[in-house]
């Protein structure tokens, strides 16, 4: 799909945040910036080999962070048209933290839960013409997670030393962020959550703008 027409059918609020993302590259770390370009080669070889992109974002508890980076760089994606497939799971399985749902949905992601299991199942939007994202806890070696050939990001320290190696990955690229659960139950809980989630956001934009080369 050509970038204009993808990013066309992104929900406007979603236009505008990652805009607003674009314009933050210099707030991103030299160091940190390393990591993810690494990342957007891995994807831009796999493109120009014309191979499938999966990537799966690992953190322990597939709760926050592994979610919003999955949601973000399947959003930074298809803005961009690279055709990049995004999934997410721990090293155990708890819930989709609502915290975490409630700060993608205040950035534009339109969310439904369909159940209100111990680990609910939320049906998450980009677009209005496209799929929702099946969004749930699980471990990242469980369906419907590929089990070859993907890129593995460790999107938390402790994920990262839990998992020096990732069964069936391709590539492995550890970009760790800090826990906005730092934050729960205190007055900066909302702050903190949309804080990591616009950095999530930054970041992900980052690596797909260098997917394209």
């Amino acid at each position: 799909m050509h970038a204009d027409a993808a990013q066309a059918s992104l929900y406007p609020e979603l236009r505008r945040f990652l805009a607003d993302r674009r314009g933050e590259f210099d707030r991103i770390p030299a160091e940190r910036k390393e990591l993810l370009e690494e990342l957007g080669a891995f994807v831009r070889r796999h493109h120009e080999a014309d191979k499938p992109v999966d990537l799966i974002f690992v953190c322990t508890h597939n709760s926050r962070r592994s979610h919003m980076s999955q949601l973000w760089a399947q959003a930074a994606a298809d803005m961009l048209g690279l055709r990049v497939t995004t999934y997410s799971g721990g090293t155990e399985d708890t819930a989709f933290n609502p915290r975490a749902v409630a700060a993608i949905e205040r950035a534009g992601f339109r969310v439904e839960k369909t159940t209100e299991a111990r680990n609910p199942i939320y049906h998450v939007r980009m677009a209005d013409d496209r799929p929702a994202m099946t969004c749930f806890s699980k471990a990242y070696d469980a369906p419907p997670n590929p089990d070859g050939g993907f890129g593995a990001v460790m999107v938390c320290d402790d994920a990262d030393e839990a998992c020096p190696v990732v069964d069936g990955a391709a590539g492995r690229f550890a970009i760790p962020f800090v826990d906005p659960k730092v934050s729960d139950n205190t007055p900066a809980e909302a702050a903190t959550y949309d804080e990591r989630c616009a950095q999530i956001a930054r970041e992900m934009l980052y690596a797909m703008t260098r997917a394209r080369g």
